[in-house]
Parts: structure tokens; sequence; C-alpha cells
């Protein structure tokens, strides 16, 4: 079944595309990290998969998101049940309201409060002391890097921290029907159970590539690494000369 027909190369098509991909997607999501079905790659590579899961959990422990949070695209809730073990309020937003609701199933707690949003035309109305992000900035195109980050500036307090995580380049991190498309690719074909397919926002970053655009961009994180998977990172504004990497 061919990818839907709505011109990969316009950038607001594919944007609509790829929240009608998550939609479609939202009851077989977790498949993909709990390593089910299609994203089974047997035993070994399956147990490499969990150590590093849990090197970036550990370090978002460490890193503490605490305070009042905006967690962005929070799809199911499999980072939003951490986040709330340290956060006072957290304010998770997604643009598919199917996942909102399995987040909020999983999840369960009184602290969260969810809000339907396309965060392209999302405003912040508050401020907040931590903002958080997991497997989100791959997701954001190219030319949109920087109006993002100003957007993550104009809801961050000014002493304010930004954790994200996201997806390392590997073949074996995805379905075995996907094929990823070179490390400097900017989209992806994607497939779900029934086999329909989407076209969708996919951007590789390594952490040395990360921390440098984003220094160009008024901010100091430290990015680190997992052995195959996955990069993750604690940052601040650069303006906010009290608050280290």
């Amino acid at each position: 079944m061919k990818p839907n027909n709505l011109h990969a190369d316009d950038p607001n098509n594919m944007l609509n595309e790829q929240i009608s991909y998550y939609q479609a997607r939202s009851q077989e999501y977790d498949e993909w990290f709990y390593r089910q079905g299609r994203y089974d790659r047997g035993e070994a590579l399956n147990r490499r998969w969990f150590s590093e899961v849990e090197e970036v959990r550990r370090a978002l422990h460490a890193f503490e998101p605490a305070g009042n949070v905006l967690e962005i695209a929070c799809g199911t809730g499999l980072w939003t049940a951490q986040i709330v073990q340290h956060a006072t309020q957290v304010t998770a937003i997604d643009a598919v309201s199917e996942v909102l609701e399995i987040n909020r199933t999983r999840v369960r707690s009184s602290k969260v409060h969810y809000l339907q949003a396309n965060i392209f035309e999302w405003q912040p109305h508050e401020w907040f002391d931590t903002i958080f992000f997991a497997f989100w900035l791959s997701h954001v195109p190219p030319e949109r890097f920087e109006a993002f980050w100003a957007l993550v500036k104009s809801a961050l307090k000014p002493s304010g921290r930004v954790f994200l995580i996201d997806s390392r380049y590997d073949s074996t991190s995805t379905a075995q029907d996907h094929a990823l498309e070179g490390s400097k690719a900017t989209s992806v074909s994607r497939r779900l159970n029934d086999g329909r397919e989407f076209r969708i926002v996919k951007v590789f970053y390594d952490a040395a590539h990360l921390t440098e655009r984003l220094a160009q961009t008024g901010w100091q994180f430290k990015i680190e690494e997992t052995s195959h998977y996955f990069i993750y990172g604690r940052g601040a504004g650069a303006w906010n000369s009290n608050e280290e990497p």
C-alpha cells in the first residue's frame, strides 16, 4: 500500500500526514518501545535496547524534571509516567487525542493537565520550570528548527531547564519492514500493521552536531549518546549563566 499522496516535498502537507500517521498508529505505538511484533529484533538486540532505555531513564531521573513541567508531544505516556514522579504539575501536549487518552489511562495522575494542540500552532500562556520532549525533535522539519527553539524559550522560565531524548541512526531501531533512507535524510516512509504507509519528518542527530546547532541558536546543552539507539541531554539558555548543562 503506497504512502498517502500528500506531496512529501510540501512541509505543511507532510506535517499533516505526520499527525495522521500518529493518530492511525496510536493503538500500536507502544509495540516499538516494547520491541513487540514487527519491532522484535531477537533476544540479543532487544536486550541491548532495554539496557539503553534504562540508561536514558536513569539520566532523566538524575536530572529531576521538577516544578511546573511542560511535556511536548507527550504521546502514550511512557515518559509522562517518569516525569510525574518529580514534577509538581505537568502540562502534557500532543496533537493526537487518541494518544492523550492512552496517556491519561496509563498515568492516572491529578498532577497532569492534558492539552490537545499542534505544537507548531500553540502559544504558551505561562512559564515552565522544566520542558521535556522525547522522540520529538527528530520530527521537527529542519526549516522550523530555530522557530521551535524560540517557542521553547518563550515557554521557559529564565532559570528553567530542558531535557530531550531522541533516536540515533540505527537500522535495528525501527520495524523489520522499515528501511531507513540514509543518516542525512529528513523524512522516512513508515508502515502500519495493516499495511498503510505514511511519509513523515525524521531527522537524525548525533551529539556533536546537535550540540553545535543548539549553541548557534543560543542554548547550552550537554548531549550524550547510548551505544546504538538514543541521544539524550540536558540544557538551558546561554542567557542563563547560573545553569550548567
